[in-house]
């Protein structure tokens, strides 16, 4: 069984660990089976590709997958980094916060 991950596919968020550390990008999957999520810019590698009829060969650079607690959603007051957390609207709607400053999150 997977565990809930609070970051999500379009997030905006801080690498704040590792050899990117400080680095900034976007969620482009998440794979929370493995607790990893891939962000773009963030852990690239290298990858030595064939020439196929859909693709041209070369040195492709690839965004890599990233264990999941070396990154932190991005504050959308401030942008430093934050932990999430949930809120309850009036209307009954669940929210994830930003605990840094309390403002919603987008997503």
């Amino acid at each position: 069984m997977a565990a809930k991950l609070k970051i999500k596919k379009g997030d905006k968020v801080v690498v704040i660990a590792g050899k990117d550390k400080g680095k900034q990008g976007e969620v482009l999957r998440v794979l929370p089976t493995e607790n990893r999520a891939v962000v773009s810019g963030v852990n690239v590698a290298k990858r030595h590709t064939k020439q196929t009829a859909s693709q041209e060969g070369g040195i492709v650079q690839q965004s890599m997958p990233i264990h999941i607690s070396n990154i932190a959603l991005r504050d959308p007051k401030d942008g430093k980094p934050t932990r999430v957390g949930y809120k309850t609207l009036a209307d009954g709607k669940k929210v994830r916060v930003a605990k840094r400053s309390g403002e919603t999150i987008n997503g």
